[in-house]
């Protein structure tokens, strides 16, 4: 049994879809950027790598014989793993097959192509694809959820088109390994902007290539498709890639094997830290956990330029590239801390020196704000710093001064944060849609999950305050946060399992969500009286549970009508959630109904790392008994990829392993532990604690690691 997956191991299932299906388009990275993989045989959209993007513009669109692959009505069937894509279609005595890569170590893509003559008689082919790009450069952050694009203009080379933007500070070069015929499009310059849908996306040119095929016989050729600052610099790339495109596509899978091995292996020359491995005859646990990691380490950015040298993206690969969103990297806040904690560091001292009140994320182009402030922000930093406290032990962070202040400073006064946005009630008011879950409208205002978390982060500084030998302070706070938490109880409706949103003028307005469920349930779940505890867990498992993913949203509720977007209402989830309702349920005392959850959950493991969002089996129906990745179309708006897939991690580690260590404290508490109800031979190997490598039992045994 192999305990560190390859990338076969993370394949996804092959999907056959039609012409715009409702399938997301998957995506491609080797670290400095990423690529759409569209549904057609070769066309890839939204090729980036900054700082130079070409925001959603698409390319390489195939044509065989004169006529667009895609109107043959052929299903074209996709196989994504780590390193590639395969895609392949049968058309009336013709196969077609392509692999796509982002080449490693270039600012580029690369398709090997593919064609079987499955006829009884000699044929030429004419494969031709129609190419465009909108490389720019901006000199600022990317402000939006699209990466910035502009107009190029082509001039044709040899088996290649290159494109430039108007003031010649972002290239785009296209072609293909083989001699070609080379034609540009011949159509005249817009005279201004167009909407797509109204104009569409205007092609630069295309090149073809011609195939003679005896029966049986197959022949390939490759495409190539870098971006760069300079000309130079972007045809040099190109010259690369298409020397060896077979090899290029070799290369991915050396490169990505090395990175999930170089995860899990101490002292690893990819990481500053590393993660446990998890062995354990639990094959759905398993692939969560592998999920979570592999969903992490496919946001790390190593792009030349990137401010903090290294830094992890948040969505991937259509929307808010370059951007890290404090909210999802604090729920991978446990994978951050054991596999790059150095980053993390960095990461964290970045925002400290921010003001986190006024954004949602930092951009790694400039370092800069984006966006406008997030209500979690103080819980969120509060996680981050205590997570890389307990398990790097260093401590040293405390007295670190970014922006002038000491962190130990910043922690209390988030700590203190909510008491300025009190109304005329105790509970902090968090304002409108925009700044909690933006498409529930009746989740506004004193919501019980971030006043949970208010007492949660209260007794986290008083811990914290505790191991710097603060008494007096840790007590204050830890009286603070008791009678706050009678206030936060006062929201939940008798008898329901859930909790009221009270507003401005005292009414209490009933929601069914699962953020209150999860939140309340990891943060005061012992301060809550056992009648409650079960009543929520059996709204949970009534109104919110289904067999492989989560309702975020009653489907009882009356602001179930509101959005269709399925990350946070009742035709889906975000992937945090089902992992933090399940950490939630072991910490309401029902273990049990988080273990037998995890075979359905395992389940969605089954398109790539976790989707921005996933709908649930009765909104759409499942992907080979998978929940169904959401698309990125309006209404939906939903990546591909998002990092928050860490919290997977967190539930193997801390919920099912029990693994709670304590800052300032060389021991380790294993007492919650329920992996032995799954798994009594479980093990976590190579656990970083401090300067530590243990074995987590599942029996709760703890030793230094061989």
């Amino acid at each position: 049994m192999r305990h560190i997956p390859t990338v076969n191991d993370l394949a996804a299932d092959p999907v056959s879809h039609h012409y715009d299906d409702m399938i997301a388009p998957s995506g491609l990275t080797n670290l400095l950027g990423t690529v759409r993989v569209d549904h057609d045989l070769t066309a890839v959209s939204a090729v980036t790598f900054p700082p130079v993007s070409q925001g959603l513009t698409r390319t390489a669109a195939s044509f065989v014989d004169g006529r667009l692959v895609e109107s043959y009505g052929a299903p074209i069937t996709h196989e994504w793993r780590p390193d590639r894509v395969r895609r392949s279609v049968s058309l009336p005595g013709l196969d077609l097959a392509t692999t796509t890569v982002c080449a490693p170590g270039e600012t580029g893509v690369a398709i090997d192509v593919r064609a079987t003559n499955t006829g009884e008689a000699p044929r030429t082919v004419a494969v031709t694809l129609t190419l465009a790009a909108g490389a720019a450069r901006s000199t600022g952050a990317w402000l939006d959820a699209v990466a910035p694009e502009e107009r190029n203009r082509a001039a044709a080379g040899p088996s290649r088109l290159v494109f430039r933007n108007g003031a010649g500070t972002a290239w785009s070069v296209q072609g293909v390994d083989t001699d070609a015929e080379v034609r540009l499009s011949g159509i005249a310059p817009a005279a201004g902007e167009h909407e797509v849908g109204i104009g569409g996306i205007e092609r630069g040119g295309e090149v073809t290539v011609t195939l003679d095929l005896a029966p049986g016989e197959t022949a390939r050729f490759g495409y190539v498709h870098t971006v760069a600052a300079t000309e130079a610099e972007a045809a040099a790339a190109f010259d690369r890639i298409a020397a060896d495109v077979p090899g290029a596509v070799a290369d991915a899978e050396t490169y990505w094997d090395h990175q999930l091995t170089a995860a899990f292996t101490p002292g690893n020359d990819e990481f500053s830290g590393n993660l446990p491995v998890l062995e354990t005859a639990s094959a759905p646990l398993r692939r969560l956990y592998w999920w979570g990691v592999l969903g992490t380490i496919w946001f790390r950015r190593d792009f030349q330029g990137n401010v903090l040298g290294r830094s992890y993206d948040t969505l991937m690969p259509n929307y808010w590239a370059t951007t890290t969103f404090i909210w999802d990297y604090s729920l991978s806040s446990i994978t951050h801390a054991l596999l790059d904690p150095a980053v993390m560091r960095r990461q964290v001292e970045h925002w400290i020196a921010s003001d986190i009140h006024t954004h949602f994320g930092t951009s790694s182009l400039t370092g800069g704000p984006v966006g406008r402030w997030y209500s979690v922000n103080d819980y969120a930093m509060i996680r981050l710093v205590h997570d890389y406290l307990r398990f790097t032990g260093d401590t040293a962070l405390l007295d670190a001064a970014p922006g002038g202040t000491t962190v130990a400073e910043h922690l209390q006064d988030w700590a203190h944060a909510w008491q300025g946005l009190r109304g005329n009630s105790p509970l902090a008011d968090y304002g409108e849609i925009d700044n909690l879950l933006e498409c529930v409208s009746s989740y506004t205002h004193e919501v019980a999950s971030l006043n949970a978390a208010n007492v949660w982060n209260l007794r986290t500084v008083a811990e914290i305050l505790t191991a710097r030998g603060d008494a007096d302070g840790a007590a204050a706070l830890a009286a603070e946060a008791d009678a706050l938490v009678k206030e936060v109880a006062d929201l939940y409706v008798d008898g329901s399992g859930h909790f009221a949103a009270r507003q401005p003028d005292g009414t209490r307005v009933p929601v069914r969500h699962v953020y209150d469920f999860s939140i309340v349930g990891t943060t005061i779940a012992a301060d809550l009286e056992e009648e409650v505890r079960r009543e929520m867990v059996a709204f949970f498992d009534r109104e919110l549970r289904t067999d492989v993913w989560l309702r975020s949203l009653s489907p009882w509720d009356p602001d179930a009508s509101f959005s269709p977007r399925p990350d946070h209402q009742w035709n889906g989830a975000y992937p945090a959630w089902p992992a933090d309702a399940a950490r939630a349920l072991v910490a309401l005392g029902e273990p049990q109904a988080a273990i037998d959850w995890i075979p359905g959950l395992a389940r969605s493991a089954n398109q790539g790392p976790p989707g921005q969002a996933h709908f649930t089996e009765e909104a759409m129906p499942a992907v080979n008994g998978g929940a169904r990745k959401a698309p990125p179309q309006l209404p939906y708006i939903i990546d591909w990829a998002c990092s928050s897939a860490g919290s997977y991690v967190a539930l193997v580690i801390e919920s099912f392993f029990g693994v709670n260590p304590v800052v300032g404290s060389g021991d380790l508490d294993t007492a919650k532990a329920c992996i032995a109800d799954l798994d009594p031979d479980a093990v976590l190997r190579g656990l970083r604690l401090g300067d530590r490598l243990v074995d987590v039992h599942a029996d709760g045994t703890v030793v230094d690691a061989a």
